[in-house]
């Protein structure tokens, strides 16, 4: 039997929902390619976040990295303090997540952040961005910063124009 990456990675990401971990990780599925479910497990013993039956954990796949989640009752919500950052290539890219997300239930924020319906922070970044604001040429990179401060869904042309000066 295959095991989930979830259940051989060194390092992963695990998420608590109240309740909706399952349903989370089959719209992350949906969006992002290189993405799966790949096991739901149903405890079979009461636990402190309920009776048996009641917590689940699920081991799913987004843009080929291993996350778990549980679904075991409130907690602690998510917050600020932890997001996962999407690289992207294009403008289109950044478009089809964001749209997918805002579609479905989230709330944008600024400087390409979203949060999703479940609470969980979205960055939905343009890759040349992070060069942009490590160039050497500090000018640069202080006009492109300027401007993603400006923004709240990312727009590569904008950020390329502030950068180059335009």
């Amino acid at each position: 039997m295959t095991q989930p990456a979830a259940a051989t990675a060194k390092l992963v990401p695990h998420l608590w929902y109240a309740r909706e971990a399952e349903e989370a990780a089959r719209f992350y599925a949906s969006v992002f390619p290189n993405s799966s479910v790949d096991r739901i497990t149903v405890l079979p013993i009461d636990t402190p976040s309920g009776p048996a039956g009641s917590v689940s954990v699920v081991e799913f796949t987004v843009l080929g990295h291993p996350l778990m989640a549980i679904s075991a009752g409130p907690h602690h919500e998510f917050n600020d303090a932890i997001s996962l950052l999407v690289n992207c290539d294009t403008q289109e890219e950044i478009d089809r997540y964001w749209n997918a997300i805002l579609d479905n239930g989230g709330k944008p924020q600024a400087c390409g952040w979203i949060i999703d319906k479940y609470g969980l922070r979205w960055q939905i970044t343009p890759r040349v961005l992070g060069e942009m604001i490590a160039d050497k040429d500090r000018a640069k990179a202080k006009r492109a910063t300027q401007e993603m401060m400006k923004q709240v869904k990312l727009d590569i042309a904008k950020l390329q124009a502030a950068y180059d000066g335009r």
